[in-house]
């Protein structure tokens, strides 16, 4: 089992010619083989890289996002805080207003102490315009009969006049008050009207702050979860070409083991064809020439069995493999060959807005999967959406490819095994992000990467 894998690694590596050609040969494509293990190991730190900077990018975008957050947080409490002071200022203005028909109910009564007043004075006016005014007063005092009614009328004289100033001057002192009153009070409402006001303005900007700082956050998550996704792309395709990696290791062991045996077996050979040579020597100097012609005959003889011996040979190896033959395409002749049965339902190229990096293929019922050429599987598992997935690793006249073998309903080759081309390796399926059973088929010269930059169209190099 051991030597024919190490048989078709040989054929999956380089293409094998005759088994005894010397190991000179082969040394190119062993250098091809480090050169590309080189190549995908810098690729490997160029997106350990990538990784590190979009982790930065996404540490970054948080840290503003949690500064943002703490703003809002803060804009938030202002606002409440603006809330109390306005419901504070409502409370006053409401106050006031009571203050206000509390007012008019006062001023209600001071008007009629001022009316009940002016129609006090009107009759005074009114008697002193009849009387002469002032005269009044001399009539009083002459009209005394003694001093000492003089005396009292000259007291009375002076309550009276004493009254009226009184009068008048607590008239004046209302009038002041009712107006005093009714001026602070409306300057205190338009006071508070200003402040609400003020407190309206500053709320409203407070408000239109966590909006752009809710806008913010929101740009910041999108922006985050766009890194994330890209990062779980760049880990995706550190896992393949580290997957790759391993199997151009793979490859380069079984080569240089494949080389040792073929030394072993070119020396045994030489050995073998020396010892051969001695012995013939050896007999051609011991017999006489009358058995040349017996020595013909059985050298005819042996060439007969070698030649059934190597057609039998050639018959058993020739024999085909009889797992799902019939269902699976013919092998072509190219480089690739066709992957599956069934009808391109998708060609490559624009599809939904994205770009669609290989074909699909569509067909019913059980449907084998076979490798498009001899490789190393590099990665064998269940993706989320290229669900059941194989990726296998080729090298071709030192150029390395990758082929890609996505919605498999099963997988039938592990990662690091060997496969030929032609060789069964999964069933046709419906998994991952799929609608409706196909293979979704993708060709890459070079290896995987998560932007796919090494794509090209698999109608390009398999047959229709």
């Amino acid at each position: 089992m051991k030597k024919n894998i190490i048989a078709m690694n040989a054929s999956i590596m380089i293409g094998l010619g005759s088994i005894l050609a010397a190991p000179s040969v082969y040394a190119e494509s062993i250098s091809d083989l480090e050169k590309q293990k080189e190549s995908i190991q810098e690729k490997r730190s160029g997106v350990e890289s990538n990784i590190s900077e979009t982790e930065k990018k996404i540490d970054s975008l948080q840290d503003k996002q949690m500064t943002a957050e703490d703003q809002i947080a803060a804009i938030e409490a202002k606002i409440a805080e603006s809330a109390k002071k306005i419901d504070a200022k409502n409370a006053e203005i409401t106050q006031t207003k009571k203050e206000i028909e509390a007012l008019k109910e006062e001023i209600k009564v001071l008007k009629e102490r001022i009316a009940k007043r002016n129609e006090v004075l009107k009759e005074r006016a009114l008697s002193f315009q009849e009387t002469g005014g002032d005269v009044n007063y001399l009539e009083v005092l002459f009209g005394s009969s003694s001093f000492g009614d003089l005396v009292d009328r000259v007291g009375a004289v002076a309550t009276i006049a004493e009254a009226d100033r009184d009068i008048l001057k607590q008239h004046e002192l209302d009038k002041k008050d009712l107006e005093e009153k009714q001026k602070a009070v409306e300057t205190k409402l338009a006071s508070l009207e200003v402040a609400k006001a003020e407190l309206l303005e500053i709320q409203k900007q407070q408000k239109q702050q966590k909006q752009e700082k809710d806008a913010l956050v929101k740009k910041l998550k999108q922006q985050t979860e766009k890194h994330e996704h890209e990062k779980m792309g760049l880990e995706e395709e550190k896992a393949n070409l580290a997957a790759q990696e391993k199997a151009i290791k793979s490859a380069i062991s079984l080569e240089h083991q494949r080389l040792a045996e073929l030394e072993a077996a070119r020396k045994k050979a030489a050995a073998e064809a020396k010892k051969r040579a001695e012995q013939e020597a050896a007999q051609a100097a011991a017999q006489a020439a009358s058995q040349a012609a017996s020595q013909a005959s059985e050298s005819k003889k042996q060439s007969t069995s070698s030649g059934y011996s190597a057609k039998s040979n050639s018959a058993a190896s020739s024999s085909p493999a009889s797992s799902n033959v019939s269902q699976a395409p013919a092998v072509s002749s190219g480089t690739f060959t066709r992957p599956s049965a069934g009808y391109v339902s998708s060609t490559m190229g624009e599809r939904w807005n994205k770009q669609h990096a290989g074909i699909d293929i569509a067909a019913s019922g059980t449907v084998p999967i076979v490798a498009a050429a001899d490789g190393v599987v590099s990665r064998s598992y269940f993706s989320s959406s290229y669900g059941n997935v194989i990726f296998v690793t080729h090298s071709i006249g030192g150029q390395q490819w990758t082929t890609v073998y996505a919605h498999l309903s099963s997988r039938q080759a592990s990662e690091g095994a060997v496969v030929a081309k032609g060789q069964q390796i999964g069933i046709m399926g419906n998994t991952g992000h799929s609608y409706g059973q196909h293979l979704h088929f993708e060709l890459h010269k070079g290896p995987w990467n998560y932007s796919k930059s090494n794509a090209v169209n698999p109608l390009n190099y398999i047959p229709n």
